[in-house]
């Protein structure tokens, strides 16, 4: 079932503690830009089928990577693309965006986009994976 773009925002806005709706939207669009880098396949048409058209069109046309980025560097390349902010305020923002699309995908989905990505990205979704 596909998320309203008002409610996927909502839950990005919420978990991320921003002040305004703009805020929320353009760090969901820039991870989400860059987590489809990342994807594939059926894997990443099937998560577009569940987001918001809007998000969904970001997911399916994304900024290109030459290889998947470790944990560390796809926080670094989310700093790099949101204006002002840190490593540490984009872990929180990655964070927001992620745990937001991991409740969106489901557990099924969630477990096939974490066997695409390298370790350590089911802590940035908020679904620490059993060692």
């Amino acid at each position: 079932m596909t998320l309203r773009h008002e409610v996927f925002l909502a839950r990005v806005k919420e978990r991320g503690e921003y002040g305004t709706d703009e805020e929320a939207e353009r760090v969901a669009r820039v991870v989400l830009a860059l987590l489809g880098a990342h994807l594939v396949g059926e894997v990443r048409a099937q998560l577009a089928a569940r987001l918001p058209d809007e998000f969904a069109l970001i997911l399916l046309n994304p900024l290109q990577s030459a290889e998947p980025l470790p944990t560390e560097r796809f926080v670094r390349a989310t700093a790099a693309w949101i204006e002002g902010a840190t490593e540490q305020t984009a872990t929180w923002d990655v964070s927001a965006v992620l745990s937001t699309v991991a409740d969106t995908a489901g557990e099924d989905l969630l477990g096939q986009i974490l066997l695409q990505l390298p370790v350590g990205y089911d802590l940035l979704f908020g679904r620490p994976q059993p060692a």
